[in-house]
């Protein structure tokens, strides 16, 4: 099969930064992690103690927080320019957690622990506020609307920004005189290319292969059986962002488009206040009960599940697409990664330095609007690659024709080698040139994939995934606990963040007067 046409776009660009500055234009960007993960009782069912007091409130601590349930931790990472100084702070944060959830442990593994019902998972809690209690009945919709057991389901979110010192350059580049409306656009660029090609994402560093039956059993869905009390698909990379996770059927009628900052705010704003009859038939407000915020296609932005999400810190009761609007994309979320079981911290610096250097490609390449017959192959690829990604021979769609997935791929990293040597230049090690060979290597040679390392750890030790993933889970508490403790001043960090939290979520409490039907309806009304 003949290879596609060389983007000559995308070579001259790279030669213009280069030729501009190179490694002085890309390196440096802010990147930040979110990692979320389960607690689980020391024989691994889900732990149903409240959120640890030592971390703070879940509400107002914006480093020590809780996701869907009152079980699933949320780290969140402040911003820095090294992946080093990132993990190492992740690191940290691990040990302040382990520190204080006696001897429970965080689930090493994306797809949920032993669970029996779907009403055994408890929904977070963020106190008798307004805005903590309208946290809590947006979970209450998820539950009603998606099933409990699939937000349980956990992963990791990079956030990357750009350096500053990379647009004025790319501005002039691109003949664009408005450099804040050239950045969002630049950002749009980069999250349509990552619609075609972040399949290899999945491909890569998906980690989540194998199920226990217990989350099929609550889902009423049905897999082949690996091990005792063990699904799988035996080509899976990501059950997690397959249809069986977070790529949600119920969401089949909500597309949103990231053709442009304003096509993708049109398209949020109609979902989010369009009704839609069978979350109207669940009501909102019954018999005293909140079951959702509403009854529309999405209750908030939020709800919206996509692999990859432009963001901009939002000002104090701003919805985001009102954040966006306001000053435009300030970096993008890549919400894609499994969490990885082979890493304490649930990530490493090589799946960093890739993303890195992979979101440059995005961004420099040729990037044309997406209609919505391209937009519907992509979700396909993605879907396959999730749920057969490392089967022999495997081919996805492009441009209305079929292409090997090994060739296409290989052009994506081919693409990448100049990226990863401007990233490289001052280091000697080249480490984004050695991240770019590990994923070649997994390319030649698919049982390097951590999907096929998780099942080869499964299916050699005949133990279920339920039994590797609780050993795992224990052999990072260990690893956790047997470090020398983070710095002193870190710790006095966290432990000042905590309880300035609590006296935050008791402020707010405090000063709360508008009943919770005017506190909605004014929200929703800006």
């Amino acid at each position: 099969m003949a290879r596609p046409a060389i983007d000559r776009l995308f070579e001259r660009r790279v030669a213009s930064l280069v030729n501009g500055g190179g490694a002085r234009l890309l390196q440096g960007g802010l990147r930040g992690v979110e990692k979320e993960s389960l607690r689980v009782t020391p024989d691994g069912r889900l732990a149903t103690t409240p959120h640890p007091h030592a971390l703070g409130s879940a509400l107002t601590n914006g480093q020590f927080t809780t996701d869907y349930s009152e079980a699933l931790i949320e780290l969140v990472t402040p911003t820095f320019t090294t992946n080093w100084e990132l993990l190492q702070y992740l690191c940290d944060m691990h040990q302040f957690v382990y520190r204080h959830i006696g001897d429970e442990l965080l689930w090493a593994t994306s797809m949920p622990c032993r669970i029996e019902t779907d009403d055994a998972i408890p929904i977070a809690q963020y106190g008798s506020s307004n805005v903590g209690r309208m946290k809590t009945v947006y979970r209450n919709g998820l539950g009603n609307r998606y099933g409990r057991v699939m937000q349980a389901i956990s992963g990791v979110h990079f956030n990357y920004s750009f350096p500053e010192k990379f647009w004025e350059p790319y501005a002039a580049l691109r003949e664009r005189a408005d450099e804040r409306a050239l950045r969002s656009a630049a950002y749009f660029d980069l999250l349509r290319n990552y619609r075609r090609h972040g399949w290899l994402v999945l491909y890569l560093f998906g980690t989540s292969p194998a199920v226990c039956n217990s989350f099929l059993r609550v889902r009423g869905e049905t897999l082949p059986q690996l091990t005792q009390g063990t699904a799988y698909e035996p080509y899976a990379t990501t059950l997690r962002m397959s249809d069986l996770g977070y790529r949600n059927r119920k969401q089949a009628g909500v597309s949103v488009s990231v053709n442009s900052l304003e096509d993708y705010v049109r398209d949020l704003t109609r979902a989010i206040t369009t009704p839609y009859p069978p979350y109207e038939a669940l009501g909102v407000h019954v018999d005293g009960e909140w079951r959702q915020l509403n009854a529309n296609l999405l209750q908030i932005e939020n709800e919206y599940y996509g692999n990859i999400r432009p963001k901009r810190v939002a000002r104090s009761g701003e919805r985001p697409t009102k954040a966006l609007l306001r000053g435009g994309v300030e970096y993008v979320e890549v919400r894609a990664l499994d969490v990885s079981a082979f890493d304490p911290v649930g990530v490493n610096q090589v799946n960093l330095r890739f993303l890195e250097a992979f979101l440059a490609l995005c961004l420099l390449r040729d990037s044309a609007p997406l209609g919505s017959d391209e937009q519907e192959a992509l979700d396909l690829n993605h879907v396959v690659v999730a749920r057969r990604g490392r089967e022999p021979g495997l081919t996805l769609q492009r441009d209305g024709r079929a292409v090997r997935l090994t060739d296409w791929a290989d052009e994506l990293l081919d693409g990448m080698t100049g990226l990863c040597e401007i990233l490289d230049e001052g280091h000697a090690a080249r480490p984004y040139s050695a991240a770019l060979a590990a994923q070649r290597a997994k390319l030649r040679d698919p049982a390097l994939t951590p999907s096929a390392r998780l099942l080869h750890e499964i299916h050699t030790s005949g133990e279920s995934f339920f039994s590797v993933a609780q050993q795992m889970s224990s052999a990072h508490k260990s690893y956790f606990l047997e470090l020398h403790p983070p710095n002193p001043g870190r710790l006095a960090e966290f432990q000042q963040q905590a309880a300035e939290s609590i006296a935050e979520q008791q402020a707010i409490e405090a000063a709360d007067t508008a009943s919770f039907e005017d506190y909605l309806r004014l929200y929703f009304e800006n």
